[in-house]
């Protein structure tokens, strides 16, 4: 057996989190998605396949935030008013196999006090 590289640890982790957490269109699953550079936020209905809002730090309100923790917290309140756009207050939070503290927790924590319910 070769090892098995992070990426794939942290997919294998992903897969196992999705057999557990599924969204709706009452309550969407807040998807994370983190690289190097960007961090990336997509709330997603899985009964219908789509994608209702999204944030990154690729689009023109967040420009310039880097991927850090404090760009983390930044994007968790660009999520959440995007998500209250779009009427939703309850999602399931799905930190996308990473493990849960430093960005993760502080994007989290950011979406909550800004309103969203998970």
């Amino acid at each position: 057996m070769r090892p098995k590289t992070r990426t794939q640890l942290r997919e294998r982790r992903h897969l196992r989190l999705r057999q557990k957490v599924q969204g709706t269109a009452a309550r969407p699953r807040m998807s994370v998605c983190l690289t190097g550079k960007h961090i990336y936020v997509q709330f997603i209905d899985d009964v219908a396949g789509r994608t209702l809002a999204c944030a990154s730090t690729v689009i023109a309100d967040a420009k310039g935030t880097k991927a850090n923790v404090a760009g983390a917290k930044k994007l968790g309140v660009i999520a959440a008013a995007k998500a209250k756009e779009n009427k939703i207050t309850k999602v399931v939070f799905d930190r996308g196999g990473f493990l849960y503290h430093g960005r993760v927790k502080a994007l989290a924590d950011a979406a909550r006090e800004a309103g969203l319910k998970f």
